[in-house]
């Protein structure tokens, strides 16, 4: 039991004061209630399709082609498909840990790892066609010239500014993702 209320401490804080919400303003209770829910719903429809897809990723990919593509000898064809992936990819940025985990777990390289968080979260394509036609064509190509020195240099400092046996922690905790 001990356990299990040290597993969930925060989720039960946060219920706690979600009902001392309740207790002094009703309304605002109320509300933050069904915040509280409809994101949960959210999350529910995002992350079972995200983990059946890092499952069939972890079987058909074999380590060897992670690590041809995205590896430690992939030189620019990593940071180009790192890039690719993340800025092809759909749902929130929180879905693309788990699948940096099984790029990690194949051996792909830390810089290439930071190269596909980056693109996830700056330049998703249906990001920049939004950007396009609510802010223009100008705002929108400003904004990726500008993202991605900037996403590659973070990649190549997060690598090299790390020490060799942080790396290794991080590569040898992936293994068991």
């Amino acid at each position: 039991m001990k356990n299990l209320l040290k597993r969930y401490q925060f989720f039960l804080i946060l219920l706690l004061v979600l009902a001392g919400i309740a207790v002094f303003d009703t309304g605002l209770g109320v509300k933050a209630t069904q915040l509280s829910w409809d994101n949960l719903l959210d999350l529910l429809a995002v992350v079972p399709p995200i983990f059946i897809l890092l499952g069939l990723l972890d079987v058909w990919v074999p380590r060897e082609v992670m690590i041809r593509l995205t590896g430690e000898n992939s030189g620019f064809i990593g940071v180009a498909l790192s890039f690719l992936l993340g800025s092809f990819a759909a749902g929130p940025l929180y879905a693309a840990f788990p699948v940096a985990g099984i790029m990690l777990k194949k051996g792909s390289k830390l810089s290439n790892i930071m190269v596909f968080i980056g693109a996830w979260s700056t330049t998703k394509i249906p990001l920049l066609l939004f950007e396009a036609t609510a802010m223009g064509w100008t705002f929108m190509l400003g904004r990726l010239i500008l993202n991605l020195p900037v996403i590659l240099i973070i990649g190549f400092l997060v690598e090299k500014s790390m020490p060799k046996q942080d790396l290794a922690q991080i590569y040898q905790s992936a293994e068991s993702f």
